[in-house]
């Protein structure tokens, strides 16, 4: 008997030992999932965070970025020197330091060297002649190579250290002949990019359906996504003839407002709430965010009035599609 409460005693011994263990590893896991969700919450708060940024267009055509000032003390429209990242390049300065939320730009930033130098602008201009020759030169090896691709620009860097090639295909294309080509011509590294239609619209340049030069060209920081959702927030046609830009693919306009709407729906009834006004209860069945009025059906009529959303309570809502009725 004494042997089995022995065995019994050191068994019990043992299966408290083993269960502290787990419990120390289980603690120790809980303490891990609670670093981790720390980490993420304070991820989440670093994205929330606005970022002061100036917005510098790199060169004369596209690549418009975020860039640090780093105590340069810029303004609106000044030339300078940024790096990019790739090296150094010859900018403008399209809008001075702004808070910008740190989730819609690049981090980190790029970074605002100097202002440029007289010979920096000479420089810059002679790259440009040099461009328009690369271009021309390049189109001729293309052509005698008989190569499936459109070219859509030439770019040297600033110091001239590296050619870029932009070209839009349907296909991939094997373009290693000509870069041997280029590379014996030009005597400077070589780089063929395929860019898609957005981007040659966007460095190409153009009028859109409104008259105006391309958002994408003239502003718009940089290549922004847009979606269907956009579009049927801002309460428009979903006719992909009339929500298409001049390069086939959705408006850059529709991101470009897209803030503002989402800041107006959210503070504004949904279509089919049951709202009180002046006139009596009834149910709203159209919105206009930028007049910031609703159209309400009244109970046991057939006319809706426009109201300014704050001219009405929302008591709740109602399922099913809004009738058409005339407007007062």
């Amino acid at each position: 008997m004494s042997e089995e409460k022995k065995y019994y005693k050191k068994s019990k011994s043992s299966t408290s030992a083993h269960d502290n263990a787990v419990s120390e590893t289980v603690n120790q896991d809980i303490d891990q999932e609670h670093i981790i969700q720390a980490e993420e919450v304070s991820e989440q708060e670093e994205d929330r965070k606005e970022v002061e940024a100036f917005c510098v267009t790199v060169k004369h055509r596209h690549n418009r970025g975020y860039y640090d000032d780093n105590g340069v003390g810029c303004k609106s429209g000044d030339r300078v020197i940024a790096d990019t990242g790739n090296g150094l390049e010859y900018g403008t300065v399209y809008f001075p330091a702004r808070m910008t939320k740190s989730e819609n730009i690049v981090l980190p930033l790029g970074r605002i060297v100097r202002r440029a130098t007289q010979a920096d602008t000479a420089q810059f201009v002679e790259n440009g002649e040099r461009e328009i020759d690369a271009f021309n030169r390049c189109l001729g090896f293309i052509e005698e190579s008989s190569l499936p691709m459109k070219l859509i620009d030439a770019e040297y860097a600033f110091d001239r250290s590296r050619l870029t090639f932009y070209f839009s295909a349907e296909d991939r294309v094997d373009f290693r002949e000509l870069v041997k080509v280029l590379a014996s011509s030009f005597r400077t590294r070589i780089d063929l990019r395929q860019i898609g239609i957005r981007d040659e619209a966007r460095i190409i340049g153009g009028l859109g359906s409104c008259g105006r030069p391309f958002c994408c060209k003239t502003f718009q920081p940089e290549s922004c996504q847009m979606s269907i959702k956009m579009a049927k927030e801002q309460g428009l046609s979903l006719n992909s003839g009339k929500i298409s830009g001049t390069c086939n693919r959705l408006m850059c306009c529709l991101r470009y407002e897209h803030d503002f709407y989402k800041e107006q729906l959210a503070k504004m009834p949904k279509i089919n709430s049951t709202v009180t006004t002046a006139d009596g209860d009834g149910v709203v069945i159209e919105i206009n965010p930028v007049s910031e009025k609703v159209k309400v059906l009244i109970e046991n009529t057939t006319m809706a009035r426009s109201y300014h959303y704050t001219d009405v309570t929302v008591t709740g809502h109602l399922k099913g599609k809004p009738k058409k009725v005339q407007t007062t």
